[in-house]
């Protein structure tokens, strides 16, 4: 295909790479990714959930996972940092009864001690002690997490050697700190699965969202790389790169 083409689609993605929420709806069928886990975050919810637990959610998004899981609103709270979502998160999980309060994951959080019997969170900022202090006791927090080595065959591809962007996002470092904090460890899983992209210009959207492991992305500046990726695709029918995800489930005593 014309190089002039090209950029001119890419260009196209990389000024529509915003989200709403946690949304990656604009490249399904584009790419595919966590489809072989050893474990099922959802299952691991339900499987301890009951109506009359009060539940934390840390880094809640939009609130889409929490919303599907239909937990009774008056014992749901969530907690989210970043300005669009928290904006999100007041038009919609407000009216509906949910305990939303901004707050940062990393941080103090902004809820009383021992006020929830599981606190939950998907890909968010970890704060052990904090999610100890607000947990009853005998209360359970589960997470699944991305692993320091997360998509680094596709960050590569794009923009050479880079270092990783957060080193410290290992399962037996996190783990250890839980249990620093006085967790006991029930189920810890890590593993490395396969992530896919179909078109360049999928992969394009997805660094340009995902700014944090792909710093100084633009199609401008990585324009050679991306003409190497759409021989590479040309030639082998994808993309592929490795997901780094882990599990925890922990109990406070």
């Amino acid at each position: 295909m014309n190089h002039e083409v090209l950029l001119q689609a890419w260009r196209a993605e990389e000024a529509v790479a915003h989200i709403h929420g946690w949304d990656f709806s604009h490249i399904d069928g584009r790419y595919e990714e966590e489809t072989n886990l050893p474990w099922d975050y959802r299952d691991a919810i339900l499987s301890v959930l009951k109506p009359e637990m009060k539940i934390l959610d840390i880094d809640t998004g939009g609130g889409e996972f929490l919303l599907s899981l239909h937990h009774p609103y008056e014992n749901t709270a969530a907690m989210e940092n970043y300005g669009p979502n928290v904006q999100l998160c007041r038009e919609t999980l407000l009216p509906l009864g949910v305990d939303f309060r901004p707050g940062d994951g990393d941080g103090a959080f902004p809820f009383g001690d021992e006020s929830f019997d599981l606190v939950i969170n998907r890909h968010g900022d970890l704060n052990a002690r904090e999610i100890f202090r607000v947990l009853k006791p005998g209360g359970t927090f589960i997470t699944q997490q991305v692993g320091a080595e997360n998509d680094r065959e596709l960050v590569e591809l794009l923009l050479g050697p880079t270092p990783l962007p957060f080193p410290e996002q290992y399962l037996s470092l996190v783990s250890d700190g839980f249990s620093a904090a006085g967790f006991e460890i029930m189920d810890a899983r890590e593993c490395f699965s396969a992530i896919r992209f179909f078109d360049v210009g999928a992969l394009v959207w997805f660094a340009r969202i995902i700014e944090w492991e792909f710093p100084g992305f633009s199609v401008e500046t990585c324009r050679q790389a991306l003409f190497h990726a759409q021989e590479q695709l040309e030639r082998d029918g994808c993309l592929e790169g490795k997901t780094h995800r882990f599990f925890l489930m922990a109990k406070k005593g």
